[in-house]
């Protein structure tokens, strides 16, 4: 199972091992407190390179082996038809494997065209007048959907080929301390050449991780419209709204809770949508032409299951000074109101998700993120402007899973002070804090971060 197989052949005992606490430190200083568990029950201490990739801790043998088939047809490479093993790729596609995007189960990088890593970055596209694909949801660019496939089968032509520049950007920190921040210029050229109509919105993503959504799709939808104020009733300037999006198979609009604008309801739409979209594989929730299904509702159920239970890392470093300080920086500055720490799950049918205090770092809605970041592409409820908080559990171990990984929607931070200094629009205060702090107060903030 390549890299990662020494995380999914540990034994359920070792991996009871590794439940809780903060990974390779001492015994927290009495004075300090115990971490708290960042995944509750399925909080693993690891930090090293497979941290995102080990399966909650507290299954039963049944649910263990139905995650460890999830992860076989996560990693799994998709053919052309007809073929004994994985058919249906295609004929236009992205990327040929979920592992190929979300590489140990992490982001994925910045990059697209017709290289070895195919594309994991992607372009979302649609246009302002039409008829939707589902109620509510995007209108689809003519001929081209809602994403662009840049790769397709042998006979077959892609959509288009993706072109991708960065623009730098110069600033400068309060203390006079330059810093130089970059932006995505991409260019969409169709197969003659021809560029793409000028009244298609496109907008460029990387692949999120996928540890621990099980918990976050546990989370009440109450307790997240609790959360929301979309009029800032409370004048503090954050006005957190929940998207509301098409739920295929319950047939109504429910809370978004995943992808960058929280357009995907749960996680089973989500991972046939990526089927559909990201490699040209029909299901029973987005069957082809004619009903045509090409990954069985078992393998489906399967991966759905192993994206639903994969553990969270333990943070590290939960008593030094340092990180402790950045932490108190880090709520001084606003960044809490939107990064919300602590949420609670309800009833789930798995028991490690179920009534779990969990430490994520989200409020998973959306919120005005100002034109720096903007994509003008409605999407749902959100506007062009809106962005979905992402949780920053396991943060600080993004590089360490994948070196040269980028953060922010479409990849364009290379570090995660650049993240922070790309935020405007209801975080344009919670950025300048951070850029007119002393140069110690910022490297505490972002050591904190780095805990994470």
């Amino acid at each position: 199972m390549g890299s990662r197989g020494t995380a999914r052949s540990a034994s359920v005992a070792a991996l009871a091992a590794l439940v809780s606490g903060a990974c390779g430190s001492a015994e927290p200083r009495p004075e300090v407190g115990p971490a708290p568990r960042a995944g509750g029950d399925t909080t693993v201490a690891s930090r090293s390179s497979n941290a995102f990739s080990f399966p909650a801790p507290a299954l039963s043998d049944t649910e263990l082996e139905l995650h460890l088939a999830g992860d076989v047809a996560f990693e799994a490479t998709f053919v052309t038809p007809p073929a004994v093993v994985n058919p249906g790729l295609g004929p236009l596609f992205n990327n040929d494997a979920c592992l190929k995007c979300h590489v140990r189960d992490g982001r994925g990088l910045a990059v697209a065209g017709q290289g070895p890593l195919g594309s994991p970055l992607l372009v979302r596209v649609s246009v302002l007048e039409g008829e939707p694909e589902l109620p509510g949801g995007p209108i689809p660019a003519p001929g081209l959907g809602t994403q662009l496939q840049d790769h397709a089968v042998y006979g077959a032509e892609p959509e288009a080929t993706v072109r991708l520049e960065w623009i730098p950007r110069a600033g400068a920190y309060a203390d006079g301390e330059p810093y130089e921040l970059r932006s995505p210029r991409v260019t969409l050229t169709r197969p003659d050449g021809a560029p793409l109509p000028g009244e298609v919105l496109a907008s460029p993503r990387i692949p999120p991780p996928v540890f621990g959504l099980g918990l976050l799709e546990a989370v009440p939808e109450a307790s997240l419209l609790a959360l929301a104020d979309p009029d800032d009733a409370d004048g503090d300037g954050i006005s957190g709204r929940a998207n509301r999006v098409w739920s295929v198979e319950a047939g109504e609009a429910v809370v978004g809770r995943f992808g960058w604008k929280a357009n995907a309801p749960e996680l089973r739409q989500q991972a046939a949508g990526a089927y559909a979209a990201d490699m040209g594989v029909s299901s029973s929730v987005f069957p082809g032409p004619g009903g045509t299904v090409e990954v069985d509702e078992a393998t489906l159920e399967a991966v759905v299951f192993y994206t639903r239970t994969l553990a969270v890392p333990a943070r590290d470093a939960w008593d030094d000074p340092v990180v402790r300080r950045g932490e108190a920086l880090f709520r001084g500055a606003g960044c809490a109101r939107c990064h919300v720490e602590t949420l609670s799950t309800g009833a789930h049918a798995v028991a490690s998700l179920a009534h779990q205090t969990i430490h994520p770092y989200t409020d998973l809605l959306l919120h005005n993120m100002g034109f720096d970041l903007a994509d003008a592409r409605p999407d749902f409820d959100a506007s062009g402007t809106e962005w979905r908080t992402p949780p920053l559990w396991g943060l600080g171990l993004s590089q360490t899973v994948l070196p040269y990984s980028t953060f922010l929607h479409d990849g364009r931070a290379r570090t995660l002070e650049e993240a922070i200094l790309w935020h405007g629009g209801e975080a344009d205060a919670s950025r300048e804090a951070f850029r007119t702090a002393g140069a110690t107060d910022r490297a505490s903030l972002l050591e904190f971060l780095r805990s994470l």
